[in-house]
């Protein structure tokens, strides 16, 4: 008899407090820290709680200064903490590029490995509800391009938990993007505590006919698709990568080499979208295993319009997945 694991349905709000309380508890090293995390418990009411149960000098508000925020915890890490800070938007990453592309990623290696960078970026992302431009990008594959830092981009209760955990356990920076759409989905979650290894992609759900590589919201778009896909006699596989770096090209090549078809959904621009990268590995290693050309559903080139109605044509549709994959069946 195998072991049973008990799990529980909560939000991923909950599971990344979960997350949050768990690994405080474990090392009184762990600080977290950025706009309104504290007494108010954050926009996104991810810390609420955090600060009356650890108080100030653990848990505290900072000015509205990304640089400032990106930087502390860069020279909190490098002396012995490990700091959980967060940007109030993920678009705001941008306020302090240099600190997360050029120190946060580099300093271990320029340092000659005499410093640890244990920093945990987290970064709420995605369209919801209207914010506009600058508040609503997913700019996660910016950072595929910039050597030294980790990048997980969960899509599940569960995986926000265990993924979460295992980035503040980290000694490199992690970037940990969440998109804000999927704090209220409920999901099964293990009982006991569990890790999720980084660079280790999940087949969500299993196909034959055609593999979906779908990240944050999109894996279930993907899968929403992939049952209706199924009523006519077509088996979608989803693929969700959990991580962007590392990158499990294991598991997707193996998942592309068996169905033949591809196709790669995320709510990024298309244009330089982690699906560009993906695709362009699976062409290099799995070319003659394909049946039809790649294929790639982002967002459009265009900033996201303010307006909640024009919004949503932004966001990869179901439609668009269902009707892809029938032009994939096609070849």
């Amino acid at each position: 008899m195998g072991t049973v694991v008990k799990v529980k349905t909560i939000t991923m709000r909950e599971a990344i407090i979960e997350a949050l309380v768990e690994e405080m508890e474990r090392d009184p090293s762990t600080v977290l820290f950025g706009e309104d995390v504290g007494k108010f418990g954050g926009i996104n009411a991810i810390t609420k709680g955090l600060y009356e149960k650890f108080g100030g000098q653990r848990v505290f508000d900072t000015p509205i200064a990304e640089t400032t925020i990106v930087g502390a915890a860069l020279g909190m890490a490098i002396t012995g903490l490990r700091p959980i800070p967060e940007l109030q938007f993920g678009d705001f990453v941008g306020i302090a590029f240099d600190e997360v592309f050029n120190k946060l990623g580099k300093w271990r290696y320029m340092h000659g490995g005499q410093m640890e960078v244990p920093v945990t970026l987290r970064l709420p992302v995605g369209i919801a509800g209207g914010a506009g431009p600058e508040h609503s990008q997913s700019p996660q594959a910016l950072f595929m391009h910039a050597p030294g830092i980790h990048i997980a981009i969960p899509s599940t209760p569960a995986d926000a938990k265990g993924l979460l955990k295992t980035a503040i356990r980290d000694n490199n920076a992690v970037l940990f993007f969440e998109h804000k759409l999927l704090y209220g989905m409920k999901g099964e979650v293990p009982e006991e505590e569990y890790l999720i290894p980084l660079g280790k992609a999940d087949v969500k759900r299993e196909g034959t006919d055609v593999t979906i590589i779908a990240t944050a919201l999109q894996v279930h778009t993907a899968l929403n698709a992939a049952n209706t896909l199924a009523k006519d006699g077509i088996e979608a596989e989803v693929v969700d990568p959990r991580t962007l770096a590392p990158l499990d090209m294991d598991t997707i090549l193996a998942s592309v080499r068996k169905t033949g078809r591809v196709l790669i959904v995320h709510e990024e621009p298309k244009t330089g979208g982690c699906g560009a990268e993906i695709a362009a590995q699976i062409a290099e290693e799995a070319l003659f295993d394909l049946h039809a050309p790649i294929k790639r559903i982002g967002s459009p080139d265009v900033p996201i319009a303010q307006s909640i109605y024009l919004e949503q044509f932004y966001r990869p549709s179901e439609n668009q997945i269902i009707e892809v994959v029938k032009e994939l069946l096609e070849y």
